[in-house]
């Protein structure tokens, strides 16, 4: 159908001027944002080589060779200490050379890099799911109800999180040590399932049951600013139900402010995970993760700089790299910034 011209105006003209929906309006904030785009590109990368890792490695992350520990490759003898070239292996037969146990540090980065990402993103899927299915229902049935709902929420935020995320995954671990493998049974079949996750599974759960605090806090919020505006009154008014308003109507205007505050927190979950890691309590060796990898790599960090460099440069990367993209989704989000 053709488009009727206005006076002094052609069709195309009239196309490109019309005013964007409020989500392109932010789509269009967030890609004027380079240091976001380079860090959605960055992230994006990472992602397929975790998922695909033999795209950029044949190398296995696990296999020891034993003639070969604490091998230096050339590019990296500048991070090595003076004197180094008297005691280290230089050898270009591993691009990152290998760790003390002759295991090779390029093929541990990129599958340790799967551990970080998995906890980044179900972490954050599972805090996003339950924090706002709570913290809505709470802001809409409101009165004692809610009351009480949140008066749970302010007893579990009075923990401190690390703490009880670490004391979590002690037990966790500890059940799992005296644990034998049985027949059947809920137990055994969670950790079956956590031993061929590689520990990961006790980690999801024990991050998972405290980080979904502040969505449903944020979702309450946001729930009780909308419940009685004119859109919902209209839906009540034609006769639709509490689900259908909630899901259809309330969900997608609460969704922006959740997603921008989980992708701020993403940082976070990747933090947790490496520190865990590092005291032990992460995911089960011979898991590559960045964290075991520093942890390992601390006892030779005066002879062998490099083994800590290498993990280190890339958690910093990958925690920057979120940053930038949760500031660049708040930024472009956030109503606020509309001009």
């Amino acid at each position: 159908m053709a488009v009727a011209e206005l006076p002094g105006t052609s069709a195309k003209e009239y196309i490109e001027e019309r005013p964007r929906s409020l989500f392109a309006e932010s789509l269009h904030r967030l890609f004027k944002n380079k240091l976001a785009v380079i860090s959605l590109i960055f992230i994006a990368l990472l992602t397929i080589v975790a998922i695909f890792p033999q795209l950029i490695t044949d190398g296995s992350p696990t296999r020891q060779d034993l003639l070969a520990t604490n091998s230096v490759p050339r590019s990296l003898m500048f991070v090595m200490p003076a004197g180094a070239e008297n005691y280290a292996k230089v050898t270009d037969d591993y691009f990152l050379g290998t760790d003390h146990l002759g295991r090779d540090l390029w093929a541990r980065t990129i599958y340790g890099a799967r551990v970080s990402l998995a906890v980044a993103f179900v972490a954050s899927a599972v805090s996003l799911l339950v924090g706002t299915i709570y913290g809505s229902i709470s802001g809409y049935i409101g009165g004692w109800i809610d009351d009480v709902m949140m008066r749970i929420v302010d007893f579990v935020y009075a923990f401190p999180f690390l703490i009880v995320v670490i004391l979590l995954q002690a037990y966790f671990k500890a059940v799992a040590r005296q644990a034998t493998v049985g027949e059947g049974g809920f137990a055994t079949a969670l950790l079956n399932a956590d031993r061929a996750m590689g520990g990961m599974l006790f980690l999801f759960i024990a991050i998972g049951l405290i980080d979904w605090l502040q969505s449903a806090r944020i979702a309450r919020g946001q729930v009780l600013s909308y419940k009685n505006e004119e859109f919902v009154e209209a839906a009540r008014a034609v006769g639709a139900g509490d689900m259908r308003i909630m899901f259809r109507h309330l969900l997608p205007n609460i969704l922006g402010p959740l997603i921008v505050a989980e992708s701020l927190a993403i940082p976070g979950y990747i933090f947790t995970e490496a520190f865990l890691s590092f005291i032990g309590l992460g995911v089960n060796p011979p898991t590559p993760s960045w964290g075991i990898m520093i942890s390992d790599a601390v006892e030779g960090l005066r002879s062998y700089p490099y083994q800590i460099l290498v993990p280190a440069v890339m958690l910093s990367l990958t925690t920057l790299a979120f940053n930038f993209l949760g500031d660049g989704f708040r930024d472009a989000f956030d109503p606020r910034q509309k001009q």
